[in-house]
């Protein structure tokens, strides 16, 4: 198996949260780029403001690593409209995979035809533009229950409204990586919401992102069914290492 397939190498820090400079942080993320094509790893998941840069240097190095960017991250209470808006600029920029963070406040709240119509819409434009989608429930944040009931609001807004040649464009993604959580808990993928999320939004895939941080909790989650993980730690993963990476 090459895990490298599997592995959407990721950087979203912003100037702030890595503690650099605007030039420090570009710097940052040029070296996850560069990693990203030297290794051939699926996928760079890097912040909208980076996806120019990321294609231009995938371009020069007439790359096959595909480019992801995050929408509305990382509460994702944004409006569906600056959702859309976000997403287009990417779009123009030459992302290839939109990863969505779903309204998951709405939703506890009990908003649901509010989710229900940002996955309609974001969902249309990507598909509409030939790019691969995720939503993005932050399984921190939520309950079995709400992980279930979410996992299953995807999948059922995405089956009513898209043919099934679709489906498989279209997964249902773990976390940001960034919710803070009490008592040092578990912030991203864990294997209990992975099998909640694989029994629930069926037939769309999944991708674990968020605390996968060595070769053998990649392998436990692709065996578990999961399509991409999303990690910080990409290159350390695929050399059978183990990351301290807090993504």
């Amino acid at each position: 198996m090459n895990v490298k397939h599997y592995l959407d190498s990721t950087y979203l820090k912003t100037n702030e949260q890595a503690g650099l400079s605007e030039q420090e942080n570009e710097n940052v993320a040029r070296d996850f780029i560069q990693e990203a094509i030297d290794e051939n790893f699926k996928l760079i998941m890097i912040r909208p403001d980076r996806v120019a840069l990321a294609k231009k240097m995938i371009t020069e190095a007439n790359s096959k690593v595909t480019i992801g960017t995050v929408i509305g991250f990382h509460q994702g209470t944004a409006t569906i409209e600056e959702k859309l808006e976000e997403a287009n600029i990417a779009i123009q920029n030459g992302v290839d995979d939109l990863d969505y963070v779903c309204n998951y406040t709405a939703f506890k709240n009990g908003e649901i035809d509010l989710v229900k119509n940002e996955i309609l819409l974001g969902t249309k434009l990507g598909l509409d533009h030939h790019k691969i989608v995720k939503w993005i429930i932050e399984v921190a944040a939520l309950n079995d229950t709400q992980i279930i009931q979410l996992s299953a609001l995807v999948k059922n807004v995405v089956m009513a409204n898209f043919k099934e040649d679709n489906y498989q464009n279209v997964f249902v993604k773990s976390s940001t990586g960034f919710y803070k959580t009490d008592n040092n808990l578990p912030n991203g993928a864990t294997k209990e919401s992975i099998i909640l999320m694989l029994e629930n939004a069926s037939p769309l895939p999944i991708k674990a992102a968020g605390g996968v941080r060595n070769y053998e909790e990649a392998l436990e989650m692709i065996r578990l069914g999961v399509k991409r993980i999303g990690t910080s730690a990409a290159k350390a993963i695929a050399n059978g290492e183990v990351s301290k990476s807090d993504y």
